[in-house]
């Protein structure tokens, strides 16, 4: 019989399919933001939410969704207002999470077994009323990571240039945090909790050894996510491992591909470019500092693209622009 043959199989695949588009489009702006663990310590609190669901009876997809908010913009909020550094608030998420929820497991007389199916996943024990909080969820939380891609890729670009262009950068900051635990509840079925970072980080460090601009990253990051979650779970089918291990390893042979890869192609795209004349900016290295930039650069802008250490120049009006800090850079 085909593995389609089975409900909780069907069921399987449209899970993993709606956590392989959530989870990298929330971890492409976590990786900008630099907070690449942030989906680790989520899913530790998580974890808390789940066991208050066993003590108290109600559904514990739903708790660990209030419990992983209120956690992600705790950690926002501390990080916003510089009380203590962002690996220190993780760490604290890490520990208060992970102890929160064995404690309250244990007081609701559930089993470590119990607690398994949440940290590593299971997949093909989702039901129908599963699939719907899931699908629910991973459509919202897509729906709004491509709908506000400007402002929040502002935001975590650079926020002070963010603020001085009129943005609410507290809101969009918050935003990315529930987000980013709203997807850790509705990968924790799928990969685990204790796996769920590497669905939402792996996609995108991938992507980005291929391609220049957020936007190309950005899709290519869905498509990473969408093949290892879809092959994992067949793999599992038909290898009989758990389907969260199965994912997470073809997501990182993916990387451990295109990272040799990445450097042959930008190889090959510093051949194609001609050399610079000899009163070009990038020979100059001339540096004049502007407040007011009015053109907006990225891969589709038009104008030539300058790899430049860890970003990317664009050469316009016979200079190389790029966003430094709160002005824009003319080389």
């Amino acid at each position: 019989m085909s593995l389609l043959d089975y409900d909780f199989m069907q069921r399987a695949l449209i899970a993993a399919l709606l956590t392989g588009l959530a989870a990298p489009a929330v971890g492409t702006y976590l990786v900008q933001r630099r907070l690449a663990l942030m989906g680790d310590g989520i899913g530790h609190v998580a974890l808390t939410g789940v066991a208050v669901g066993l003590l108290t009876g109600w559904a514990p997809v739903w708790t660990s969704v209030v419990v992983a908010v209120a956690g992600a913009l705790a950690i926002e909020t501390v990080r916003a207002h510089g009380r203590a550094s962002a690996d220190v608030a993780l760490a604290m998420l890490f520990y208060g999470g992970i102890a929160g929820g064995v404690l309250l497991t244990g007081l609701a007389g559930s089993t470590a077994a119990t607690l398994n199916t949440y940290l590593f996943g299971s997949i093909t024990t989702v039901s129908a009323a599963d699939l719907w909080v899931v699908a629910i969820l991973a459509v919202v939380v897509v729906v709004l990571a491509v709908g506000l891609a400007p402002q929040l890729f502002a935001v975590c670009q650079d926020e002070e240039f963010a603020k001085v262009n009129g943005l609410p950068v507290r809101l969009y900051s918050a935003l990315i945090a529930v987000m980013a635990a709203v997807t850790v509840t509705v990968a924790m079925r799928t990969v685990g909790l204790l796996l769920v970072s590497a669905l939402m980080v792996v996609p995108v460090a991938t992507a980005q050894q291929l391609t220049r601009g957020f936007r190309t990253t950005f899709t290519l990051a869905l498509i990473l996510g969408v093949v290892p979650s879809l092959s994992g779970v067949v793999f599992s089918y038909y290898v009989n491992v758990a389907p969260g291990a199965g994912i997470v390893v073809l997501a990182l042979a993916g990387f451990v591909v295109a990272w040799p890869l990445g450097t042959v192609v930008r190889r090959w795209r510093q051949r194609r470019r001609p050399p610079a004349p000899a009163d070009d900016p990038r020979v100059t290295g001339v540096h004049v500092p502007t407040e007011v930039h009015p053109h907006q650069h990225d891969e589709q802008c038009g104008h030539p693209a300058v790899e430049h250490d860890d970003h990317t120049d664009y050469l316009h009006d016979g200079h190389l622009h790029a966003a430094h800090g709160r002005h824009y850079d003319e080389h």
